[in-house]
């Protein structure tokens, strides 16, 4: 039954604060309110260092709007912070202050590491080690202080929460399509559906992963899910999950659909269209079945659907209901591989270009194209860039368990989901997608790069990198790591490329780091928190919370970002022509440089004038006027032009001269470091010399050129290894066993005190008593004799021994070696007879001395 979440009516002491208010609503009075900028809030000045520290933590979440969310660890609190974006400066954020707390109706037994906002901003989810609880953003005010009291729930207490299960959550998220909908994946590599609204306990849809691929290994990493990933507003990505393992594969679930979200009408019809023409017409039945299969699961799930596309009604948007074929499950599509081209073919086996595992995971939709984004421990990312179409796949005669009311309604299924054995696991580039649509073959990866943020080795964890995606421009990703913020950019994209006519070089993405964090002396991450802004002008902002609780707020750029390469290097060409020309002009005028006007002397008579009379004087007075006006005046051009570009002139040959300066300097130092550069290479060429020498004289040693052992050295080889491992101990002890009863036989007082019985025993032998003991003493000196024999011998074993493990090199047949100790071995046979041969002689020496010592105690 679904729950009602009904208000109580408000008390005298108790004030509603609904969801819906403004963000102004949200805040006290206008009288009380306080706006600064967000790094300088009180709440962040305040807060200090929690000594039990996770390895990853993000305390900040952001609603799309104008409400940053903010989790104090020390007051298990929620702070919801209004902001204003652009005011007064157009960089600027701003943050209203006092801000308003919300507090959880119950206690929280668990340290908050995470926090995400759903799609509309009512609910918020609290993850940590220890606990999953859902708080939603509305409640009651307190009677004690202003804070909010909200409802908080826990989810999957029963199966993820339990002390007695090992199961614990990899990844929890929201469903992007769905208010109430959170999809976990577990450790016992499960991925659940919990719809908040109905049931907090029970999952409403369970996906148990079976990776068995053919001729895939069976090890531990390519079992393990690691991340998850849900799909992006694109054909049936927006119905898919993109699930990513231990070993870097990634697998696709599809379809997968809440229980009530919601869909464009647009978005559905189109995939239903394409389903209709490309799958119902196609002439392969393998198509015609999967076409069929999504028409009707289609039709199922949207039952409106069909109706409106018959009539030709829009609607703005589809509500899903319940369904899930019961003579089939939903097929587990993976691993992706890379296009092939030519003859070249994605192995299986090929060794991946990244080092380390696979730890996390992002998916995002840019316009016509799907990204994926794998990170590696070793501090690299993958990005790659779907070359084809998602299509949903089941496998058929797979049924699931589908759990129905008393009214026969579905409430929720269960499915296990494996691969399909018979799919190509490599499409080459060349042949046409149109032949393969609702085939149900692998969409492949086009690798768009690997981007190395250069972070430095750790010896005991590995790095640990999350991905943010910003509001802004999709093509921008950042990574969020140990060292701070580095930002990626996406130059090319396939899809939308061809779409916009763009017939661009694929060119690798670039990265720039943003923010740097680095401390040396802290193991953990630097940042607790990270959310990105963007507000409706086109202005960008990040967010950043230290380990120390200190907020920090940085611009972004965004309008030039996606500019091409070749525009800027034009642009600068351009400017620089632009400012040789005018740089020329300034200093000497092109009227200067021209010269004076030509003067065009007036017409004189042909008669002689004299220059006292009348028309004398006229005719020199129009030659003075002539020369005053063109001569003089460019004369006095000229003075003014030279004495107003002087200081010019005389700054810019300074600024010769420094540079000359400068240059004879760097040339200087040029001319001191030759000489250290060339004992450095002189010094260089006589150790690659020294080097070559030793490769040499290494090249000639004995073990570089060992021949393969015969069969007879390897027996004997087997019988050493034997013999060392289970023999050698039980030698020693024998050994040493029989060295201390020798000892204590020869030091025992017992032949030293008198004893009357001995001496009566003594008279009554006689001659015999002599006999006995020289035998006795003949046999001392026998057993002697073989246990140093013996004790050469094993000597002898454990020198070959530790030369085999020195150099490698087996022992040769009637070598020196063998033959200095009398010991030759001939075949494993032989050495095999010749070592239970002085066994027996050990046997025999320790049954005489234990025949003598008896005789010697009946003596006594």
């Amino acid at each position: 039954m679904r729950f009602n979440f009904d208000i109580p009516e408000p008390s005298s002491e108790e004030t509603l604060t609904p969801l819906s208010r403004s963000p102004s609503s949200t805040t006290p009075a206008n009288d009380e309110v306080e706006w600064l900028p967000l790094q300088n809030h009180p709440i962040f000045s305040g807060a200090t260092s929690s000594n039990n520290v996770p390895r990853r933590r993000n305390l900040m979440a952001w609603d799309g709007a104008s409400r940053l969310y903010y989790w104090d660890i020390n007051t298990q609190s929620l702070h919801r912070i209004s902001l204003r974006f652009g005011e007064p400066d157009p960089t600027s954020v701003l943050a209203a202050s006092p801000s308003k707390v919300l507090r959880a109706d119950v206690e929280l037994n668990f340290i908050v590491d995470r926090i995400s906002i759903n799609r509309h901003g009512s609910a918020l989810l609290l993850e940590g080690s220890n606990g999953l609880r859902v708080m939603y953003l509305y409640g009651r005010s307190s009677s004690k202080d202003s804070a909010i009291i909200c409802r908080t729930i826990s989810v999957g207490s029963d199966l993820y929460l339990n002390t007695n299960n090992a199961i614990r959550t990899l990844k929890v998220s929201w469903h992007p399509y769905s208010d109430t909908h959170l999809g976990i994946l577990s450790s016992d590599s499960v991925f659940r559906l919990y719809d908040l609204s109905l049931a907090i306990e029970q999952p409403e849809q369970e996906y148990y992963l079976q990776p068995v691929a053919r001729g895939r290994s069976r090890n531990a990493s390519s079992i393990c899910p690691i991340d998850f990933s849900f799909g992006g507003d694109h054909l049936w990505d927006r119905f898919s999950v993109f699930v990513l393992f231990s070993d870097g594969a990634v697998y696709i679930l599809c379809p997968v659909v809440p229980f009530g979200s919601v869909y464009k009408w647009e978005s559905v019809l189109e995939i239903y269209c394409d389903a209709q023409t490309f799958g119902l017409e196609s002439g392969s039945s393998k198509a015609f079945s999967n076409a069929t299969l999504a028409i009707s699961w289609l039709e199922a799930t949207f039952p409106e659907l069909a109706r409106q596309a018959a009539e030709g009604g829009n609607q703005p948007a589809l509500k899903s209901h319940p369904y899930a074929l019961f003579h089939a499950s939903v097929s587990l599509q993976g691993p992706l591989h890379n296009v092939c081209h030519g003859n070249e073919e994605d192995s299986e086996f090929k060794v991946t270009e990244c080092e380390g595992r696979a730890v996390s995971f992002l998916y995002k939709a840019v316009s016509k194209d799907s990204i994926l984004v794998t990170v590696w421990s070793g501090g690299k990312l993958q990005i790659d860039a779907l070359a084809d179409e998602i299509q949903p796949v089941w496998m058929v005669g797979n049924h699931p368990r589908i759990s129905v009311d008393s009214q026969n309604r579905i409430v929720g299924f269960a499915m296990i989901c494996e691969t399909h054995f018979n799919e190509p696991s490599v499409v080459p580039s060349e042949q046409s997608s149109d032949k393969n649509i609702w085939l149900g073959h692998l969409p492949p990866l086009l690798r768009l790069g690997i981007v190395d943020l250069a972070l430095p080795r750790k010896t005991e964890t590995s790095s640990i990198i999350s991905l943010f995606i910003d509001p802004l421009i999709p093509e921008r990703i950042y990574c969020v790591h140990d060292g701070g913020v580095d930002s990626a950019v996406l130059h090319f994209l396939p899809f939308t490329n061809q779409k916009n006519g763009l017939d661009d070089d694929m060119r690798a993405p670039t990265v720039q780091s943003v923010l740097n964090t680095c401390q040396v002396e802290s193991s953990v991450s630097s940042l607790y928190g990270f959310v990105a802004l963007a507000d409706s002008f086109g202005s960008c902002w990040i967010v950043g919370l230290t380990s120390g609780f200190e907020c920090i707020v940085l611009g972004m750029e965004s309008w030039n970002l996606l500019l091409p390469v070749r525009a800027d290097k034009e642009k600068k060409f351009e400017n620089l022509e632009e400012n040789t020309v005018t740089g020329d002009a300034t200093v000497i005028s092109k009227e200067l440089l021209t010269g004076p006007k030509v003067v065009i002397v007036p017409p004189t008579s042909p008669n002689p004038v004299a220059t006292d009379s009348i028309e004398g004087r006229s005719t020199l007075h129009q030659y003075f006027k002539l020369f005053h006006e063109n001569y003089v005046e460019y004369a006095h051009k000229v003075y003014f032009e030279l004495k107003h570009h002087g200081p010019q002139l005389k700054k810019i040959i300074d600024e010769q001269h420094a540079r000359l300066r400068e240059a004879q300097q760097k040339l200087a130092k040029v001319e001191e470091k030759q000489e250290k550069l060339e004992n450095r290479i002189d010094h260089a060429i006589e150790t690659h010399g020294f080097l070559e020498e030793r490769l040499l004289n290494l090249r000639n040693l004995p073990g570089i050129h060992k021949k393969p052992l015969s069969k007879a050295e390897r027996e004997f080889k087997m019988e050493l290894d034997r013999f060392r491992g289970l023999e050698l101990d039980a030698l020693h002890t024998t050994i040493e066993a029989i060295n201390g009863r020798i000892t204590r036989y020869s030091s025992s007082p017992q032949s030293k005190r008198p004893n009357q019985r001995r001496q009566i025993a003594e008279r009554r032998k006689g001659n015999s008593e002599d006999d006995e003991i020289s035998q006795l003493k003949s046999s001392i000196a026998k057993l002697s004799l073989v246990n140093s024999e013996n004790t050469k011998k094993v000597k002898l074993v454990d020198s070959a021994l530790r030369n085999r493990d020195g150099t490698n090199l087996g022992f040769i047949p009637g070598s020196d070696l063998m033959e200095g100790e009398g010991l030759r071995i001939q075949s494993g046979s032989h050495a095999s007879g010749g070592t239970l041969t002085h066994i027996g002689d050990w046997s025999n020496s320790i049954l005489a001395i234990t025949r003598q010592e008896t005789k010697d105690s009946t003596l006594g």
